[in-house]
């Protein structure tokens, strides 16, 4: 039997520009990316009346968690840059809706709100400049698929 896997090849994660009628920006050099680490919290309700010696859960509150992307850094480019860029979104803490769009047959996005809360270069001299970026995710992401 055939396999359904998608390659991850050409996946995307675009920044909003806050404007009412919201458009995108693809994140330039996009190398890797990993995430949203999606959790659900849990809540421990074992109490002594319990017949076995057990723990019992619920399910507590959702958490969005964080990606993590790698870039080839071009400090000039406007999506990575200090003037406009992720980095300038750490450095004056904004909030911004991000998309990361899969290469599927669908085109399937997923939306959320995020903080840039790390941003970290690289200089190998026998690599080329690597930014490795954190963005904290924020209230209710909307995943379609």
């Amino acid at each position: 039997m055939a396999s359904n896997a998608v390659s991850a090849f050409q996946t995307q994660l675009q920044l909003g520009d806050g404007a009412a009628s919201e458009s995108f920006t693809t994140v330039a050099e996009l190398r890797t990316i990993s995430g949203p680490s999606l959790e659900l919290e849990t809540i421990d309700v074992t109490t002594h009346n319990t017949s076995q010696p057990w723990r019992s859960f619920i399910g507590g509150l959702l958490n969005a968690g964080e990606v993590n992307l790698d870039v080839n850094f071009i400090p000039t480019n406007p999506s990575h840059s200090y003037s406009s860029g992720i980095l300038s979104d750490m450095v004056n803490r904004v909030q911004r809706n991000v998309k990361l769009v899969f290469p599927d047959a669908g085109a399937t996005e997923w939306m959320f709100t995020c903080l840039v809360t790390g941003f970290e270069v690289t200089a190998d001299p026998a690599d080329v400049l690597i930014a490795s970026v954190t963005l904290k995710l924020t209230g209710v992401p909307t995943l379609a698929g």
